[in-house]
C-alpha cells in the first residue's frame, strides 16, 4: 500500500532563502523548456520538442550556470521537466477528447511551490542523521534541514517532495510498502448522503452538520481581499512591505481554511471507517456540480440574456466547494484501504426520489428540500435518511455482485 506523509520543516534562515532559491531556479527552468517548446512549434518547420531532447540539455544548461542551476540535484532538474511534459499531454489529451484544452501556462515564482526528488538518496537523503535523536532531510544544494517528525514513517521512501505553503516548508514522502493496519470487524452497513444543509446523512438517522468553515471566515476574508485591492499588482521582489503583508495576511487565512477543512474530513472519515465494515456513498461528479450557469440569449432580442438563475447557482457552487466532498471521499476511501474495510461508489441517480418501501420514484416525492413524502404509499421520513438508504442498498446490491 502507498501512503504519503506530510511533515514541516524548520529551517534555518540561510536555509530558508536557499529554499526560496531552489523553487526559483526550477520555476526558471520550467518556464525555460516551456518557452522553447513554444518557439519551435512556432517555427516554420513546426518542429515538436519531447522531454528526452530536454533532458538532454541540462548538462550544458548546468555547465552554463553553475552558480544557479548547478546547484542542485540533476534528478529534481529532471523531474521539473516530466511535470511540464505531463502537462503538454494532459493539454493534447483535453484537446482529442472535446474538452477545454488549457494550453500550460508560465508559472509565477509564487506559483511554483513543490520540487520533487525521484528516488531517495539522489539529491536528496531522508532522516539523514539516524545518529542525531532530531529528524533532518538533507537536500543538495541546502543540506541537513531539520524536520518536525510527528508520526512514525512506515514503509520504503520512494519519492521526496520539498513543499512551500505561505511561509512554512514541509517535506511530503510517498512511501510504498505501508503495512496495512486491518481493524476488527463489526457487521455494521452504511450509507451516506452528501448534502449542503448537513455535511453528510448516513442511512442510519444520523446527521453530521456542515462546519461552513469558508462562509465562518468570509468576514475576514474579505477585509483582507479589500486591503490587498489597494494596491497596485506588481511581482513579489517590486512589492512595498505593507503589500507583502497584505498578500501573507490573504494567504494565511486561506490556508487556515484549508487546515480546516481537511481537519472536518479527518476526523469525519475515521469516525466512519471504526464503525462500519462497509460504506457506500454517491458517485458525485463535483466538477460537473459547480460549473457556472450558462447563458440563455433571448430568440427575440439579439444581444439581450433571459434569466438564467446565475446568482443562486453560484451560492449552491461556493457551498459545494466550502463543503469539500472531494477531499472527504478521498481521505475516506484512504483511511477505508488501511483499515481494510469497503468502500463502494453508487449511481446516485433518483437516490432522493425513491420510496425506500414502495420502490416508487417521482420528482413529486420531495416536497421540500429536506422531506420526503411518497405519492404513491404515503410514506413519510427525511429526504437525506431516504437518500442514504437507497445508496446503502444499492451499494449492498453492487457489493453482493462483486463478490458472488
Amino acid at each position: 500500500m502507498i501512503r504519503a506523509y506530510k511533515f514541516l520543516m524548520r529551517p534555518t534562515m540561510g536555509q530558508t532563502i536557499a529554499l526560496g532559491e531552489m523553487l526559483r531556479d526550477h520555476c526558471s527552468l520550467y518556464n525555460g523548456a516551456l518557452q522553447e517548446r513554444r518557439d519551435a512549434y512556432r517555427h516554420a518547420s513546426k518542429t515538436s520538442i519531447k522531454y528526452g531532447m530536454q533532458s538532454g540539455q541540462l548538462k550544458d544548461i548546468r555547465s552554463f550556470d553553475p552558480e544557479r542551476q548547478g546547484r542542485w540535484s540533476f534528478s529534481s532538474q529532471q523531474a521539473t521537466l516530466r511535470r511540464l511534459d505531463k502537462a503538454f499531454a494532459a493539454f493534447f489529451r483535453r484537446i482529442k477528447s472535446g474538452e477545454t484544452p488549457g494550453y500550460p501556462r508560465f508559472r509565477g515564482v509564487n506559483w511554483f511551490d513543490t520540487v520533487d526528488f525521484p528516488k531517495d538518496g539522489d539529491g536528496c537523503r531522508w532522516d539523514s542523521t539516524p545518529h542525531d535523536p532530531v529528524t533532518r532531510v538533507r537536500l543538495q544544494g541546502i543540506g541537513h534541514v531539520r524536520v518536525h517528525r510527528h508520526r512514525a514513517v512506515e514503509g520504503r521512501v520512494k519519492t521526496i517532495s520539498v513543499k512551500r505553503e505561505v511561509r512554512h516548508w514541509y517535506v511530503v514522502l510517498a512511501c510504498d510498502d505501508v503495512p496495512a493496519e486491518p481493524l476488527p470487524a463489526t457487521g455494521a452497513v452504511v450509507g451516506i448522503d452528501l448534502g449542503i444543509a448537513s455535511f453528510l446523512t448516513t442511512s442510519d438517522g444520523e446527521h453530521v452538520p456542515s462546519p461552513r468553515h469558508g462562509k465562518a471566515a468570509a468576514a475576514k476574508l474579505e477585509a483582507a481581499q479589500q486591503a490587498l485591492s489597494r494596491f497596485p499588482r506588481r511581482k513579489a521582489l517590486n512589492r512595498t512591505a505593507n503589500h507583502e503583508r497584505a498578500v501573507q495576511k490573504v494567504a494565511a487565512l486561506h490556508g487556515k481554511v484549508r487546515r480546516q477543512r481537511l481537519d472536518h474530513a479527518h476526523k469525519t472519515a475515521l469516525a466512519l471507517v471504526r464503525d462500519h465494515d462497509l460504506i457506500a456513498h454517491e458517485d458525485l461528479k463535483i466538477r460537473n456540480m459547480v460549473r457556472t450557469a450558462a447563458p440563455r440569449p433571448d430568440p427575440d432580442q439579439p444581444g439581450v440574456f433571459l434569466p438564467n438563475g446565475a446568482a443562486a447557482k453560484t451560492g449552491l457552487n461556493r457551498s459545494i466547494s466550502d463543503a469539500g466532498w472531494g477531499v472527504f471521499l478521498a481521505i475516506l476511501t484512504s483511511k477505508a484501504e488501511s483499515a481494510g474495510r469497503t468502500v463502494i461508489a453508487v449511481d446516485p441517480r433518483n437516490t432522493s426520489r425513491q420510496c425506500p418501501e414502495c420502490g416508487h420514484t417521482a420528482k413529486e416525492n420531495r416536497t421540500t428540500q429536506g422531506k420526503f413524502h411518497c405519492v404513491a404509499c404515503g410514506h413519510t421520513a427525511h429526504a437525506d435518511v431516504v437518500g442514504a438508504t437507497n445508496v446503502l442498498r444499492a451499494g449492498l446490491v453492487r457489493y453482493n455482485a462483486n463478490t458472488a
